[in-house]
């Protein structure tokens, strides 16, 4: 687990790495609003805005793990007064990884940092801005030292994922299941089938090969998988616009994905020689 620091307006925010994936200490932005950390934090996990956003990262990052169900009764509670949230309960109850509570010296309350900088939301739009400039610099310099694009192939598939979902919001989601937990389980069967036709197999089977991995199957893929994965994202989002059904999908793109695969296999190992 390797731990750096950024400065962000004179303080100090740590940031720790775990299974290729960027961490940022919660409890260091936290003080620029109070000492008492553990009360802001509290605060804003408590708020019904946040379990909101929260749950959609878990069930984009983590469906396999997550608990939808166990994050239902805690949202039923959000905005009681009696209703305390922490870090640990939220960790524990719904199986989430996004956030993450780290205990001994350097522990604190970190969070994967698109979830960061939400919280970086409630606290400071200033702040949020002058963080986010700081983190991406981080990861620049670290490009041009590694020699290395940061995780070009993985944002490329990221940045297709809006033309993926929306081609199956028009064209599968009854009206009635917009913005509802059904319409993610669209969403998770359609990247179940890109899941199968590149790796053979769905999110919850990696996950249950693969119990101790922080991450899912897509942080595991290789470059040229996840090059392969964008590509795919935009095929299905054509395919599905022009009416084929689930099973012609995925025989089309089993033999896409099969095909590309083996040539940009091929283009790698030819340049490794060279």
């Amino acid at each position: 687990m390797a731990k750096q620091t950024i400065n962000v307006e004179g303080k100090e925010i740590a940031l720790i790495s775990l299974e290729g994936r960027d961490y940022i200490s919660l409890t260091d932005i936290a003080r620029q609003v109070d000492t008492r950390t553990d009360i802001v934090l509290s605060n804003w996990l408590r708020n019904a805005g946040t379990l909101d956003f929260l749950f959609e990262w878990e069930m984009l990052y983590n469906e396999a793990n997550f608990k939808p169900i166990k994050y239902d009764g805690l949202r039923s509670q959000a905005g009681k007064v009696g209703f305390v949230m922490t870090a640990k309960k939220w960790i524990e109850t719904t199986g989430a990884t996004g956030i993450k509570s780290k205990q001994g010296k350097g522990g604190g309350t970190y969070a994967h940092a698109d979830i960061a900088f939400e919280f970086c939301s409630a606290i400071s739009a200033r702040f949020k801005l002058q963080l986010i400039r700081e983190f991406q610099r981080l990861k620049y310099d670290e490009a041009d030292r590694l020699g290395l694009t940061w995780n070009l192939r993985r944002e490329l598939a990221k940045a297709n994922y809006p033309i993926h979902t929306e081609a199956v919001r028009t064209n599968l989601v009854p009206i009635l299941d917009w913005n509802t937990k059904r319409e993610t389980l669209h969403f998770a069967n359609e990247a179940d089938l890109l899941n199968l036709a590149i790796f053979g197999a769905t999110a919850k089977q990696w996950r249950t090969a693969n119990p101790t991995s922080m991450g899912n199957i897509r942080d595991s893929a290789t470059e040229i998988e996840l090059q392969v994965l964008a590509n795919l994202e935009s095929a299905n989002a054509l395919l599905i616009g022009e009416g084929f059904n689930k099973e012609e999908r995925f025989s089309i793109l089993s033999k896409r994905s099969a095909r590309e695969l083996e040539i940009l296999g091929g283009v790698q190992s030819n340049k490794i020689l060279k």
